[in-house]
């Protein structure tokens, strides 16, 4: 059965990608396609359905299964084995069931696009990876998953390749992610040579009796963490992920939401058995962690295109969720993605009704008054957006208390800065979220005539899932999923002297979160004009923040243009065209000339070729006179 859920995406993409062409239409129709499209996705989460009914049916033992033995070298039998634990079946359940709504909502965003078939084909494949990559028992078949989606994320960030800047982006996320990706293949190697098995289980173990002593822990927590930095977009591998908004809005809530980006935290999770013995490694992540979820957060205040408001805000969460795994809290982290994947697949798909109503309109400052106009799309997008910010009882608010809960008392943590960082973060989340809101849905319109006459709202295949997904946002934080799998991934002991302060810091964490709505509300509640004057006051900082801190010309100038230096004058000119080129092409040059020389013997005289015969006898007998 866990064969199957795995392998039933990968059967869409297969149908929809043979019998689909790539750009002149269908030649199946539209309906074939959102049949296998959405149908193989939603086939495969209710088999995960099925397979957690079976996990709690024997006792949450792990369901294991072999599919096939893929290599063996020596005594090393490499598998490709499927593991299903608590872990694993709360991802998937994610994977699954996001995506499968992420899949249907896409019918009619995508309706129209002459590429339909090829993208649910890729839409398919990248649920496959995602899946090896969640239930993949060893770090070797999580691996083949983690470079899947990697592939994946390509293909579709690049999708509409026809516009050189979206072929620019998806090549950014494959190559900045593939720098990460060597830290996670060294990583792989250190425990192969210590322990002789990638088995994720069985390395776990090996550390909890003491393994540490023939590996440092740390060097493979950090070398494990680099590459986990680059999968979920933590500094300073983070500058892929914004680009990657190039792609169909679907791509994106797929992308931040169900699957790629939340890799590197379930990696960390799932390895928490060496994390537990680094200590090192886990400040280092928490650091940057936090210094992650500060720095994005100051970026997305100022974004003016909606899209982007929402991808430095993953970047963001995606740094608390660090902290959490930092300080020992891996469930809490696990929770967070979990709630994160309500809200943030909800204000994504909520952000392409926008998009979809405004004919392609983006920019925040060109929107406004759209409350009435598109109202379930308004409705959806408010209730995401509290839950984001920590309003309660909405899902955000509770495990983001709780990341903020363990950051200030556990044993692990216990860092007033650490908290004061991480709650500082908050306070801006929610101000920059209800700006947004604001911006797009309140106070006067700022829309082009043109695009006012046609604002419309998406057909039910969109407003339905953003129903569902508002729906999960409100009450997903209920599921008290940290105690559910405290089992297997223990939640971190607290100082006792901090244990009375819990209620305080939850009163705080609600401050936090109307105190952002209400700055918002402020600075945009009567339109845009004090949100300008803000900044003429701070031109300068308003310019760091726009420009991203710079990072990106920075590592234009310290990384990449070194780097086409090196290539063009010492592998193209010195390599290449001196040394390789020049000696065939002397080589060749050489038999020419000495073709030309010996062309001029061929007169066709006679006398001159019996004059050579009479010469090379005499030369013969010379050389016998003196060496015979």
């Amino acid at each position: 059965m866990l064969t199957l859920i795995v392998l039933l995406p990968l059967l869409g993409f297969v149908l929809n990608g043979v019998l689909a062409t790539q750009l002149g239409g269908n030649r199946v129709g539209k309906r074939f396609v959102t049949v296998v499209g959405c149908g193989l996705p939603i086939l495969s989460f209710l088999l995960v359905v099925k397979a957690f009914s079976d996990l709690q049916a024997g006792g949450y033992a792990p369901l294991v299964e072999v599919a096939y033995r893929w290599a063996l070298i020596g005594r090393s039998s490499f598998e490709i084995a499927f593991y299903f634990d608590r872990l694993s079946a709360v991802m998937a359940l994610i994977v699954t069931g996001v995506g499968s709504v992420i899949h249907i909502y896409s019918v009619g965003y995508m309706a129209h696009d002459k590429s339909f078939g090829r993208f649910f084909a890729y839409l398919n494949l990248f649920l496959f990876f995602m899946l090896l990559l969640v239930l993949g028992r060893s770090l070797l078949v999580l691996f083949v998953g983690w470079e899947g989606v990697g592939l994946a994320s390509y293909l579709l960030i690049g999708f509409w390749f026809d516009d050189l800047a979206n072929a620019r982006a998806g090549k950014k996320a494959f190559v900045v992610n593939r720098i990460g990706d060597a830290g996670f293949l060294l990583g792989m190697f250190v425990l192969y040579q210590a322990f002789g098995t990638l088995n994720m289980d069985s390395i776990n173990s090996a550390f909890a009796i003491g393994a540490a002593k023939v590996v440092p822990a740390s060097l493979v927590g950090v070398l494990l963490f680099i590459g986990a930095t680059g999968k979920s977009a933590q500094i300073p591998l983070h500058v892929w992920l914004p680009d990657a908004m190039a792609g169909p809005t679907p791509v994106s809530a797929l992308i931040h939401a169900a699957t790629m980006v939340t890799a590197g935290v379930y990696l960390v999770a799932r390895m928490s058995g060496v994390y537990l013995h680094a200590p090192e490694a886990s400040t280092l992540m928490a650091v940057v962690g936090v210094a992650t979820a500060f720095f994005a957060a100051t970026i997305a205040i100022v974004q003016t295109d909606i899209k982007k408001v929402l991808a430095y805000s993953t970047v963001s969460q995606l740094g608390l969720m660090f902290v959490a795994l930092g300080v020992g809290a891996y469930g809490v982290a696990i929770f967070h993605v979990v709630t994160h994947a309500f809200f943030k697949a909800c204000l994504f798909l909520g952000a392409g009704s926008v998009i979809h109503a405004l004919g392609g309109e983006q920019d925040i400052r060109k929107m406004g008054g759209l409350r009435k106009r598109i109202p379930v799309t308004f409705w959806t997008f408010a209730i995401a957006t509290a839950a984001i910010a920590g309003i309660p009882p909405l899902a955000g608010f509770f495990s983001k208390d709780e990341i903020l809960w363990f950051a200030f008392a556990s044993t692990r943590g216990w860092s007033l800065l650490l908290f004061g960082v991480a709650a500082l973060t908050a306070l801006m989340t929610a101000f920059y979220m209800f700006r947004l809101l604001w911006l797009t849905f309140l106070g006067s319109s700022r829309m082009e005539p043109q695009v006012e006459a046609h604002v419309h709202e998406s057909p039910l295949s969109m407003t339905g899932v953003l129903m569902l997904l508002a729906l999960l946002s409100a009450v997903g934080g209920f599921l008290a999923l940290p105690h559910f799998l405290e089992p297997q991934l223990p939640l971190p002991a607290l100082q006792e002297s901090l244990v009375h302060l819990q209620m305080p810091l939850l009163v705080l964490s609600i401050v936090i979160a109307f105190t952002g709505l209400a700055a918002a509300a402020f600075v945009y509640g009567r339109g845009t004009a004090r949100g300008e004057g803000v900044k003429r006051r701070v031109p300068g900082l308003h310019r760091w923040l726009t420009g991203k801190y710079f990072i990106d010309e920075l590592y234009e100038r310290i990384v990449h243009r070194p780097l086409v230096w090196v290539s063009d004058v010492v592998f193209l000119r010195l390599g290449d065209r001196a040394l390789l080129d020049a000696t065939l092409n002397g080589l060749a040059a050489l038999g020419q000339r000495s073709a030309g020389v010996l062309s001029r013997l061929q007169t066709g005289s006679l006398h001159l070729y019996a004059w050579f015969v009479l010469a090379g006898i005499v030369g013969a007998l010379l050389w016998s006179w003196r060496h015979v």
